[in-house]
């Protein structure tokens, strides 16, 4: 429980005293230093007065460390955004249906990625983006695809469709999956996600091309995260080589090296 130290936080940035905030509620200055020195607890008519006070969620006031946040973050906070810091906050997803009332799988063309950010959220946006269905995938899940940019991710090439599964808790994103990710700077980036929300309120995208660097984004930029199920590209991929293929193929470069060495030599 992290509420004595949280207390204690708070009230300093504010600029008040023990007596100060004592003051405030009607308590003894003792009794606060309790509170903050963590011997005693604040009954639950207190502990909410205080979450109001603060503005923030009496959740957050008992169970996470405060000060391991970012000063944006602290003071988002602070002035009543009680941001989804951990991904687990209910999301409403707008959606369409078929003419059979079933989920419709909708698609983001690149040049709808833009306004998307906008209207994720909008029904009407929603509703104009074109539709399909793939009867092999679950009728209980949410699906949606998006056409990629760009070539960080290979095999999947530019202008591939990457169909997605909507994730709701954002706290069990897997490690080392691909995940599609709106997020408010970007649109829809295509990664393979490392979760670092318990940590630090992150999530790290890696592309699977090495020129393109990792590199993180906080929790409270992301709008939507869908887990990735499969592609429908035009391109083929190039076959990957075998071991015994790709031995043999250092095999020759190395007989090719020992003569261009032995011509050199003469």
């Amino acid at each position: 429980m992290n509420l004595s130290e949280n207390l204690k936080l708070l009230r300093t940035r504010r600029g008040l005293s023990q007596q100060d905030l004592a003051d405030e509620f009607g308590i003894k200055r003792t009794s606060l230093s309790g509170y903050e020195n963590g011997t005693t607890y604040p009954p639950l008519e207190l502990l909410i007065k205080l979450s109001d006070y603060f503005k923030i969620s009496t959740d957050k006031l008992l169970k996470m460390n405060l000060s391991g946040l970012g000063e944006k973050r602290l003071s988002d906070l602070e002035r009543g955004a009680d941001i989804d810091l951990e991904g687990k906050q209910l999301r409403i997803l707008a959606t369409t249906v078929d003419d059979h009332n079933e989920e419709n799988i909708e698609m983001v063309p690149i040049k709808a990625k833009a306004g998307y950010t906008d209207g994720f959220a909008d029904p009407d946006f929603i509703k104009v983006l074109p539709t399909f269905q793939l009867p092999f995938l679950s009728k209980s899940k949410k699906y949606r695809s998006f056409q990629i940019k760009g070539d960080s991710m290979p095999p999947v090439s530019e202008g591939s469709w990457v169909t997605g599964e909507y994730v709701q808790n954002w706290s069990n994103l897997q490690n080392g999956h691909p995940y599609i990710v709106i997020t408010k700077d970007e649109g829809a980036v295509f990664k393979v996600v490392q979760n670092k929300i318990k940590q630090r309120g992150a999530v790290l995208l890696i592309s699977t091309n090495p020129e393109y660097q990792p590199y993180e984004v906080r929790v409270e930029d992301v709008l939507e995260i869908w887990k990735f199920v499969h592609y429908i590209s035009s391109d083929l991929p190039e076959p990957n080589l075998s071991r015994d293929q790709l031995a043999a193929s250092v095999i020759n470069l190395q007989n090719e090296m020992t003569e261009i060495k032995n011509l050199l030599q003469n």
